[in-house]
């Protein structure tokens, strides 16, 4: 393995000095340290010929040389227009849904080994050449034998040998860098890589993908706002996927979408409520949003329907992390700074003996001047920055589980800033998170909460009646045996998760009005007796 990566390291040196990318990082302001590593590049010494190619192209083709995980990089790059310049974001588009495509008698092969039998048994027209082509797989339109129009996904061969190299680098740079510096330490950096490793070799299986938009369909079922495609299970394998083939315009053709006067507000304002549908009301969101993956239905152009594609990466959320993100996403649209600090040292974010009021007003000078203005007046890359200088000073952690969901934001805002720059994100996003908010702690909701509540207590009773028999037999005086300590432990254990869970219960009902807090109080007392009981 060690020697598979070095030789992906040479290999990666060869696509750099191929497409001089070199010449791309030293056009940047970079401090004069950096600027000094020209020297100790000897290829940098020898004469060379200018290349024909623009500076965009040459990005995109080593992204595109190096494989899936930088492939991937440049379509993240691609929907940050206001970041990058434009020729360079034009190339990097490309990568969304136009990388070379793999030999199409490869991908033949493939499917009828995946599904045991011949192309032409299973469907009565089969397009050699693919429709598209991506980072993991491309696709070939087909028809079936009953007459539905079909794609055919295929995932590229001989991925997961590249992947690996570059991982095992990733995980060098990670635990390298968590060692040297205090501030990396911060972004838990081999955390974050190794989230991506499961994340990118999940996307390998498109069983998983399958399960994934069956999901999403279901969750969006009858919506005016989103489609998902049908998956034909019968069809689908582990490198294999056979679904609906769909007709829309793709949502960066903004010439296509103007023609057919295509409502760009309502478009824009429903991307951003289809992704805090899938946050908060499912907790199942798309997490590879970039504009290859997304296009708009011709149906209703005064009322656009999203198409969704390609559900291979898919984040959830846990309910504290939801109910975390909410009470800060409310108090910050509230611009009550005060409880986004108290918040972030609450779930334990920033460090405990952080000063609130300087960290209210380090929050108030970042936030502050980016409310009441569209999309077009924001300079996002100008908040990331004094973000992260605020995080540094307040040793802010980030929380790897939540990276998906920052990807996606970085995806959702790129999108809206291309449909609509003058959408207000703000008065978009507030109205949804407080609807949200209110049906958390309706009677029906809290209702059933209660009930599943309820059905975990036969359980614990038995649990416990059955520790406290163990717990009840002779020889008092004689030293504890160890099965003893260890159920006095169990006891204790099972207490502390009552306070702790009676503790979070009853301060949801408190900040948030509800109308039952009494399971509250009973497992308060119910695990303070277990506790201090001898």
């Amino acid at each position: 393995m060690k020697l598979l990566a070095v030789r992906r390291l040479l290999r990666i040196q060869r696509v750099v000095i191929r497409y001089r990318l070199d010449d791309l990082l030293f056009d940047l302001p970079l401090p004069w340290w950096l600027m000094t590593l020209r020297f100790a590049m000897p290829w940098r010494w020898l004469p060379r010929k200018p290349s024909p190619l623009s500076r965009g192209a040459r990005l995109r083709l080593a992204l595109q040389d190096l494989g899936p995980i930088f492939i991937k990089f440049g379509q993240l790059l691609s929907t940050r227009r206001d970041l990058l310049p434009a020729d360079i974001a034009d190339e990097l588009m490309l990568l969304q849904d136009r990388v070379p495509p793999f030999d199409p008698q490869k991908a033949v092969a493939l499917i009828e080994s995946q599904l045991g039998a011949k192309v032409g048994e299973i469907f009565s027209r089969f397009d050699v050449e693919p429709l598209a082509s991506a980072s993991v797989a491309q696709v070939h339109a087909a028809r079936l034998k009953s007459g539905e129009e079909v794609v055919v996904k295929v995932v590229r061969p001989g991925l997961k040998p590249i992947i690996a190299q570059d991982l095992a680098w990733l995980f060098l740079i990670a635990r390298g860098a968590e060692r040297v510096s205090a501030d990396a330490r911060l972004l838990h950096p081999v955390e974050v890589v190794n989230d991506y490793e499961k994340t990118i070799y999940d996307e390998l299986d498109l069983l998983r993908e399958a399960a994934n938009a069956s999901q999403l369909r279901r969750n969006f079922e009858g919506s005016e706002m989103m489609y998902v495609p049908q998956v034909y299970w019968d069809l689908c394998r582990p490198k294999v996927l056979v679904m609906e083939r769909i007709y829309g315009v793709q949502v960066t053709d903004l010439a296509t979408l103007a023609d057919q006067r295509t409502d760009m507000k309502l478009l824009a304002e429903r991307g951003v409520e289809i992704f805090f549908t899938q946050v908060f009301r499912d907790s199942f969101f798309h997490a590879d949003m970039h504009p290859g993956n997304i296009f708009v239905s011709t149906v209703k152009p005064w009322s656009p329907q999203y198409i969704a594609i390609d559900c291979g990466i898919v984040g959830s959320l846990t309910p504290e992390d939801q109910d975390y993100l909410a009470r800060n996403l409310f108090a910050f649209f509230k611009r009550d700074y005060r409880r986004v600090a108290q918040l972030h040292i609450d779930s334990g974010w920033v460090p405990a003996q952080t000063k609130l009021n300087e960290f209210e007003a380090a929050i108030r000078t970042v936030c502050e001047p980016i409310f009441e203005k569209p999309l077009k007046d924001i300079s996002f890359g100008q908040v990331l920055m004094r973000l992260f200088q605020t995080a540094r000073r307040f040793n802010m952690e980030v929380q790897p589980q939540l990276v998906l969901l920052q990807k996606t934001l970085l995806n959702i805002e790129g999108l809206g800033r291309q449909l609509y720059p003058d959408l207000d994100l703000w008065s978009t996003a507030q109205p949804f998170l407080e609807r949200w908010m209110r049906e958390r702690v309706s009677p029906k909701n809290v209702l059933q909460n209660l009930h599943s509540q309820v059905e975990q207590l036969p359980h614990l009773a038995g649990m416990t009646r059955d520790l406290l028999e163990r717990m009840s037999q002779p020889h008092l005086n004689d030293p504890p045996p160890p099965w003893q300590q260890r159920d006095r432990w169990a006891l204790r254990l099972l207490g502390a998760g009552l306070l702790a869970g009676g503790a979070t219960l009853a301060a949801g009902a408190v900040s948030l009005s509800a109308p039952a807090a009494w399971p509250a109080w009973l497992m308060l007392a119910g695990g303070l007796y277990l506790i201090v009981r001898r």
